[in-house]
């Protein structure tokens, strides 16, 4: 592979333990201890990863609702995010939004909504503080292939031509909206980046199950965005191996074969990246990842409820 070894490494073990939260998730949802939906991102976990070696806690992002990955490559408190998802005082958003409620200021994550879409013009609209205040810094909006159908994704689009935002879009084409593919959503043979290009932004495509390809053209999309402060559009496909929200995998329904769902397994890339890699010390690096994961889940479980006298304490952030 043409890239180094060590930032392959440090890739996986982001992808690796962006895994091991959503499995573990998905292992304890049946105790009915986490009361929210949840929207796994397993067999998403190249693109974040991949991301995440190119921007900083000082960069802004924000998601979706199957924001946990973007959450977690951006260095989102993993403590946090878990008590969200069980509704713990202790969560990112106090427990009162769930899984599709996340936010780490501190580290630039900026939120994530259940509103498919609702997210573009917040990323957009952070883009156009950081023009306004002259800041180094970029915006990255994840969104999916499903957001490309919404008016806010054009008219987000637009504005950020137009004003010339450091704004940077990562569709994630994971070829499902719920239970429908692209063929009977969108017009045959159109792409969703020469879709964005047509709006006037600079754009490209990647495969998000190639390593080498999705580090290639993300560093290529970011380094656009940071050193001409312009907008950049970036498709790249993925696929999900678990039901559309839940735990559970979901094949056996209809809308999917199993066969397309072990096409993808095959080349999965986390396998892919552990046997090239072949270092003993990964086992060491993912031990460690564990142990923290089940911190954060024990964190979780002891931590208290909210209390009702302050559900409305949270309603507006007071300015120092």
């Amino acid at each position: 592979m043409k890239i180094d070894k060590e930032i392959l490494k440090k890739i996986y073990l982001t992808a690796f333990k962006i895994r091991k939260v959503e499995e573990e998730i998905a292992d304890r949802y049946k105790e009915q201890e986490m009361r929210c939906p949840v929207h796994l991102s397993i067999g998403q976990e190249l693109v974040p990863a991949v991301y995440s070696m190119f921007v900083t806690e000082n960069d802004y992002a924000v998601s979706t609702h199957r924001a946990h990955a973007h959450y977690l490559s951006k260095g989102g408190s993993i403590n946090k995010m878990i008590a969200e998802i069980y509704g713990k005082e202790t969560g990112c958003s106090k427990g009162l939004g769930g899984s599709m409620h996340l936010i780490d200021e501190e580290v630039g994550f900026m939120g994530s909504t259940a509103i498919v879409g609702g997210t573009i013009p917040v990323g957009t609209g952070l883009g156009l503080s950081i023009k306004i205040k002259q800041e180094n810094k970029i915006s990255t909006v994840f969104l999916g292939d499903g957001s490309t159908e919404e008016g806010v994704f054009y008219e987000s689009l637009n504005f950020a031509a137009v004003k010339d935002l450091p704004v940077l879009y990562i569709c994630e084409n994971n070829m499902y909206s719920v239970y429908s593919n692209l063929e009977v959503r969108q017009p045959k043979n159109r792409k969703i980046y020469k879709l964005a290009e047509s709006i006037g932004i600079k754009s490209s495509h990647a495969n998000g199950y190639d390593v080498e390809d999705c580090y290639m053209k993300l560093e290529e999309a970011i380094n656009y965005v940071k050193e001409n402060k312009k907008p950049f559009f970036i498709e790249l496909d993925t696929y999900r191996y678990r039901e559309h929200c839940g735990p559970n995998y979901d094949n056996h329904i209809g809308y999917r074969e199993e066969q397309e769902y072990k096409k993808h397994l095959e080349k999965d890339p986390l396998n892919i990246m552990k046997e090239y890699l072949s270092d003993e010390s990964l086992d060491i690096e993912e031990k460690k990842i564990l142990e923290k994961i089940d911190d954060a889940f024990t964190f979780a479980k002891e931590s208290q409820i909210p209390k009702y006298e302050n559900i409305e304490k949270y309603i507006y952030k007071e300015k120092n």
